[in-house]
């Protein structure tokens, strides 16, 4: 057994699941749809440069639902999944997974992306593991800050080890997982640190920064969109 790793959005997904969180919020009268799309544009725009501030964008993200509690939001979720989540699922992806399933590797899904967006979609993906970026709970709401170290750039490969290292999670054996031996796709340059880190690093429809440091390092380069 193996770690086998994906990033989620524009890698398992033909979009960005958190960018489609903000256009849901929009299409359902929650925001000012000009004032909100422009900004959450703006964020996506830093996260593709690589210079995303994640706090911002986290509480950013969830002040618009703050007064929801986490059954209200779990609705408004199956409402997101239907709408904006399963047309961009990509069946090569749910493919990919169950072939490593099938060969007995441990499927994670390491994402930037909070926990609240990924979790349902990790389970209709029916991976082993996510790990996200986790948020603080108070009174049954979401107060829009990060737990812990988020999950996104060098904090991938922080959040993975800190797993691997966990002797209190017993549901899954660990004793046969390395990082240096795993594979992980991924379509970001945000994700450079892990990939660096992993026996076989594959990039998936990457951006350009991304392809032009895969072909410079002759790493394996497909699509799961064709």
């Amino acid at each position: 057994m193996r770690l086998a790793l994906f990033d989620l959005d524009n890698t398992l997904l033909a979009g960005d699941s958190d960018h489609a969180w903000g256009q849901y919020l929009i299409k359902h009268g929650l925001v000012d749809p000009l004032e909100h799309g422009k900004a959450n544009d703006a964020f996506y725009a830093d996260y593709q440069n690589g210079s995303l501030d994640i706090h911002a964008y986290v509480r950013f993200t969830l002040n618009p639902v703050m007064t929801k509690t986490l059954p209200e939001l779990s609705k408004m979720h199956q409402e997101f999944m239907a709408e904006f989540v399963d047309p961009i699922m990509l069946p090569k992806a749910v493919e990919l997974v169950e072939k490593h399933k099938s060969a007995g590797d441990l499927t994670v899904i390491i994402t930037a992306t909070n926990t609240f967006i990924t979790r349902p979609i990790a389970d209709r993906f029916g991976v082993d593991l996510l790990l996200g970026t986790d948020l603080v709970v108070s009174n049954d709401q979401f107060t829009g800050a990060i737990s812990g170290t988020p999950c996104f750039q060098g904090g991938k490969v922080e959040r993975l080890k800190l797993w691997l290292a966990d002797d209190t999670e017993s549901a899954i054996d660990k004793t046969a997982l390395r990082i240096e031996e795993g594979i992980f796709y991924t379509d970001s340059i945000n994700d450079l640190p892990l990939l660096e880190q992993v026996a076989d690093p594959i990039v998936v429809d990457g951006d350009d920064r991304l392809q032009r440091e895969a072909t410079k390092r002759a790493w394996r380069q497909m699509s799961l969109r064709n």
